[in-house]
């Protein structure tokens, strides 16, 4: 996470931000519910000294979902981790704050994507200077075996989603997160992309705020209807062999770039089991594990993971 110039503080509502952050994350838990017959989301609520705390729920060993988390968290620093000042230095030991909702869905059928989103603002004090505020978020989608009618749902929904807030942020923020969910040391992006943004403070903030809750809103429209289409869809276990492989790509990208794990892990105020609950339950490393060519397992690599302009396919 890193720091852009300041924007002008007009009216910095936080509380407004927070009572949107947990209704969004009551709305996304009971949309989840809704298909999944069998389990439901476990609250874990957790505070910390200084004030901040959080709602972890998580859900696990459903028909539907193997394992999922919807979190929730506020927490407060008085130092900044070195992952969040790498552009601004001269914020290096300011108070903070910062709140967000992450999730991470895994679906048992193979045919089903895995699903992240996460939508959160960031706020430094520092004596001498105005507030400096910023919204961040997204959300992105990891097929195992890919269709053209997912991914172009998938993008227009994120395409609607922000576009009435400026003419080409869909672009600017598809491209951001085509880059950013990549695995340089694999040569590949994590999944088919969606939006990415960060360090975001363009006009008022009431402005971005409005923009954020677009985004926040948007996730369970874009992914409900892929997660019904491919739930109940037949599979073998060389599918579900191939599945556990590639959910171990996700937890490379996590542990090794994901700056949001980075930072609740640095900062020393986030709860590492919260933090975590991004990994898939069961994953597998096989060593020089390859699949057979001309199949359904190449065409993941070889159509879906490359960079595309997924509205126009």
């Amino acid at each position: 996470m890193s720091v852009s110039s300041p924007a002008t503080v007009t009216r910095l509502d936080v509380q407004a931000v927070k009572d949107y952050l947990l209704s969004l994350q009551d709305h996304i838990c009971s949309t989840l519910e809704s298909v999944e017959p069998i389990a439901r989301f476990k609250q874990d609520a957790w505070d910390r000294p200084n004030g901040g705390g959080g709602r972890t729920r998580v859900i696990a060993g459903g028909e539907v979902i193997e394992k999922g988390g919807v979190n929730f968290s506020h927490v407060m620093g008085d130092n900044l981790p070195p992952s969040a000042t790498v552009d601004r230095p001269e914020l290096a030991g300011g108070r903070f704050e910062a709140m967000g909702v992450s999730l991470v869905i895994h679906p048992n059928n193979p045919f089903a994507p895995t699903s992240h989103a996460n939508v959160r603002l960031f706020i430094v004090y520092k004596d001498g200077m105005d507030p400096v505020w910023w919204f961040g978020g997204g959300f992105d989608l990891t097929p195992y075996y890919g269709f053209d009618q997912d991914c172009i749902h998938w993008h227009q929904t994120a395409y609607d989603a922000v576009e009435p807030f400026g003419e080409g942020y869909y672009t600017r923020f598809k491209k951001w997160c085509d880059e950013y969910f990549y695995l340089k040391h694999r040569g590949e992006p994590r999944g088919i992309g969606g939006l990415f943004f960060d360090d975001f403070n363009e006009g008022t903030f009431e402005h971005c705020f409005a923009m954020m809750r677009a985004v926040g809103d948007a996730y369970t429209q874009a992914y409900l209807p892929i997660l019904e289409r491919r739930k109940d869809h037949e599979f073998n276990e060389q599918q579900r062999d191939f599945q556990l492989h590639r959910r171990g790509r996700y937890v490379e990208f996590n542990l090794v770039f994901d700056r949001g794990t980075h930072f609740g892990l640095q900062s020393g105020l986030g709860r590492t089991e919260s933090i975590l609950m991004s990994l898939p339950p069961e994953v597998r490393w096989t060593y020089e594990y390859q699949v057979e060519t001309d199949s359904a397992e190449a065409k993941l690599t070889e159509y879906y993971l490359t960079s595309k302009d997924w509205l126009w396919v």
